[in-house]
């Protein structure tokens, strides 16, 4: 506009901007004209709600602005942030027509529903005073504030009251005194009680991992609220923010210690004038002086999408019904069909995963867990969590890292975070000094963004002790409290955790526990809920399907994946079934308590079968939320027996280790027959050397050739020999036998009792009361000779010694006998 040429005609007067004015006018017209389908004058019935002191601000739909008038929504959308004061002074005079408003308050406006959505990237210098709407995910916020908006000032020296100073950013008080008598510059007082104040809030966004290019650094930006738009966004909440880029000094610039110095020095020149010359790096380029950065001054805070997460799916008073009304009527249908879907349970699990072939328990696991339990609170004030946690332990390529990220792109809240690479301030909340008002404030962490979601946590084994132990209260409690630079607080982290791990050796060993296994302290797993174990066994039925499904897969991505309900339904049917609130009926009651029972028996009965963990209560409650989620999925208002049922089969499977194979004791003579079947096939001179060869295997496994004698001559050809088995629990208690008296003999140094004939007569004496037959006695023999041989060679439990070296050494003697000790590095099991 051509300000600045009425400016300097009459020099003295108050400028009018009458673009601005026609704008209130106009605006005003629209408050009061702008009717609603039916008739109905819609902004009268909010502007009377504006009576009410706590309210001050009326939301207006920017569509509605451009069918009433597309130029007046064009100016207010390019000159925004000029426009905006008398926006507000229309919103006024609108609310004092229709209802009785006290002079003095200030009122403000709102505008939602803007067309177009920018990315944080995509702010530039440009767009400074427009109306944009940008989104990002809140990852700070700082307290409320109160803002001087008017301020009302005092003339220390003609007492003279200068009224209604606009305030901006900062506090600045009038350049001179209105007496045009009394020349004070200087000296004023505020009066607080005739100024006008407001809210202010600082938030800090940034941009979500979902927009992020590749390879680069979120960026953030400083986002201000005032009014009524405090306190409406939360840590961990994705929103979208109406409002226009403001520019504002960067007073931590400012307070740089060294930099005002740096700048006086380049200006001034040196002693001789050499300094100014030449550039010092890139330090000293660019105008040290304007330093301003750009901010965001917001009147509107939304979710960013409303209808499946962002902040509905935190607000307790969401009810089936309001969720009824956000959807149309076809979605509606759709979810009620999906509902009466006799085989849902397994509909849900392969449209959630297509692309990962069997697995089916985890996938119900994880199917449940986004059902989740029931959230409670008991008369004391004390939560039960509903939210149901699982963890995933499995060998290499077993789509474990597949299965998190297949739940962090379907759920609305899902943070997706690594554990090595996680500290423990990372996963909860860190405390955080703000660079210009150096105080504390808490930046939100993993599980707080998480908070009514699913927080993945991948490589959970490789992760730090004390980090871990930053979870435990956050899996349990479901809260994380901070005591740290003065701040002490405790958050909200309602959220479920699903982990991943590898097994301590690359691989699941499965003559071990679980608890052996996998690197986890016992507090953090009985905190699982549900404990999957994935082992890659060689099946040549299942190799060929998987085989199938991922050539499937590479060759026609679409075509292959054949969902039953797209992702958007199954958002809607989760959001629809959450609302429910499963009671638990007096028969699923009984049945629990008896399946509880039963599983404490089973565990305490234990010897080496028992289970991979004690079952604790946290069993017992894990099994009452698993049932309410099965009910949940339903939409059923009871648990019944029926959900229990499944509940406590899942929780079986994940309960009961991987079990321990049998221990075939015939494993080398086996290969010894195949190689020398093989040397049978090759002509004679071939067939020396393989004898020779197996001359020497003879000697170092003397003792196979004594058992083999003894097992039967079955002549080659005939029917197979039954191989001999034994069963892991009896192999590991004879080897735990020999283990303690071997050791026992070794500290009384009794050395003729640690020959291997001595031990072995030693175990047949220990056991002569289950000896019936002389026959008996020879596969006892046997038996024990083979485990002796076994636990040498391979598990190498055990040493054979000769009585000049090692076993096998040259100048060991045929005929002396083998001593045998036990392995220095081997610690008995439990």
């Amino acid at each position: 506009m051509d300000v600045a040429t009425a400016t300097a005609e009459n020099a003295g007067e108050i400028v009018k901007d009458e673009l601005a004015e026609k704008c209130q006018k106009l605006f005003q017209a629209f408050l009061e004209e702008f009717q609603t389908g039916d008739g109905e004058v819609k902004y009268v019935r909010e502007a009377e709600e504006l009576i009410r002191p706590e309210r001050n601000t009326l939301l207006v739909s920017f569509t509605d602005l451009e069918g009433f008038n597309q130029e007046l929504a064009t100016t207010i959308q390019e000159e925004y942030y000029r426009v905006y004061p008398f926006l507000c002074r229309a919103v006024r005079n609108f609310a004092r027509d229709h209802g009785n408003v006290p002079l003095n308050k200030e009122f403000y406006v709102a505008l939602e529903e803007l067309p177009t959505r920018h990315k944080i990237r995509e702010l530039s210098s440009m767009r400074i005073g427009t109306l944009v709407r940008i989104t990002g995910q809140v990852v700070r916020t700082h307290p409320v504030h109160p803002e001087l908006v008017s301020g009302t000032f005092l003339c220390m020296d003609c007492q003279a009251m200068i009224k209604d100073v606009p305030q901006q950013f900062k506090y600045s008080p009038p350049t001179i005194c209105r007496n045009p008598v009394c020349n004070n510059r200087a000296r004023f007082h505020l009066d607080t009680h005739k100024s006008k104040f407001v809210d202010f809030q600082k938030v800090r966004i940034q941009e979500t991992q979902a927009e992020l290019p590749r390879g680069s650094i979120p960026r953030s930006l400083e986002v201000v609220l005032r009014a009524e738009a405090v306190e409406t966004a939360q840590a961990g909440d994705r929103c979208d923010f109406t409002g226009t880029l403001i520019v504002v000094p960067d007073v931590s610039q400012l307070s740089t210690p060294g930099v005002r110095s740096e700048t006086s020095n380049r200006v001034g020149g040196g002693r001789q004038g050499f300094e100014a010359e030449g550039l010092k790096g890139l330090k000293a380029l660019g105008v040290r002086e304007l330093s301003y950065r750009l901010a965001f001054l917001a009147c509107n805070v939304a979710p960013t999408n409303p209808r499946f997460g962002g902040k509905e799916l935190r607000e307790e008073e969401q009810t089936a019904e309001s969720i009824k009304s956000q959807m149309t009527e076809k979605e509606w249908e759709k979810v009620f069909e999906m509902s009466q879907d006799k085989n849902l349970y397994h509909n849900l699990c392969t449209s959630l995963f297509p692309t990962i072939h069997g697995n089916d328990e985890v996938k119900r696991g994880i199917l449940l867990m986004l059902f989740g339990g029931v959230p409670k609170t008991t008369m004391e004030r004390t939560s039960l969590r509903g939210d149901i946690n699982v963890c995933i332990v499995g060998d290499p390529s077993t789509a474990k890292s597949q299965f998190l990220k297949h739940v962090e792109e379907f759920s609305p809240r899902a943070v997706y975070t690594s554990g090595k690479a996680s500290t423990a301030a990372g996963l909860t909340a860190a405390v955080v000094r703000d660079e210009e008002s150096h105080e504390f404030v808490i930046e939100a962490g993993a599980l707080m963004l998480a908070d009514n979601g699913v927080c993945c946590i991948d490589e959970f084994d490789k992760m730090d002790l004390k980090d871990q132990v930053a979870i435990h209260e956050a899996m349990e409690q479901q809260t994380i409290s901070i005591t740290k630079a003065g701040v002490k607080a405790t958050l909200n982290a309602r959220t479920s955790i699903l982990a991943a791990a590898n097994p301590v050796g690359g691989r699941y060993d499965r003559s071990k526990s679980l608890k052996q296994n996998v690197q986890l302290s016992a507090p953090i797993m009985s905190r699982f809920d549900l404990f999957f174990i994935l082992v890659d066994d060689c099946n040549e039925v299942t190799d060929y399907a998987i085989a199938r499904r991922i050539v499937d897969l590479h060759t026609r991505i679409e075509e292959s994946v054949d969902r039953l309900y797209s992702l958007d339904e199954i958002r809607r049917y989760l959001l629809f079934a959450r609302q429910f609130k499963p009671k638990i009926s007096s028969e699923s009651e009984e049945f629990i308590v008896e399946q509880y029972k039963r599983l404490r028996q089973r565990d305490g009965s234990g010897g080496m079968s028992k289970s991979a963990w004690r079952i604790t209560v946290r069993q017992l409650e894990s099994m009452i939320r698993l049932s309410e989620g099965m009910a949940r999925m339903h939409c059923c208002d009871e648990v019944q027996p029926k959900h229990v049922k499944e509940a406590f089969r899942l929780l079986n499977k994940s309960i009961i280790r991987v079990e321990t194979p049998d221990i075939n004791l015939e494993q080398e003579d086996e290969l010894e027959e195949e190689q020398q079947e093989d040397a049978n096939a090759v002509p004679d001179a071939v067939n020396g050397i393989n004898g020779h060869v197996n001359g020497v295997n003879g000697h170092v496994n003397g003792t196979n050739g004594h058992t083999n004698g003894m097992n039967g001559h079955a002549e080659p050809g005939k029917d197979p020999k039954p191989s001999l088995r034994l069963s892991f629990h009896d192999y590991r208690r004879i080897s735990n036998l020999l283990v303690l008296h071997l050791r026992k003999m070794e500290e009384a140094e009794e050395e003729e009792e640690l020959k291997k004939s001595a031990v072995v007569n030693w175990y047949l004496k220990e056991i002569e009361s289950e000896i019936d037959s002389e026959e008996e006695l020879v596969n006892k023999k046997g038996l024990i000779e083979k485990v002796l041989h076994r636990l040498v060679h391979y598990d190498h439990i055990l040493i054979e010694l000769s009585q000049a070296g090692l076993k096998g050494s040259e100048s060991a003697g045929p005929e002396e006998e083998a001593v045998l000790v036990v392995n220095p590095n081997y610690s008995l099991e439990d």
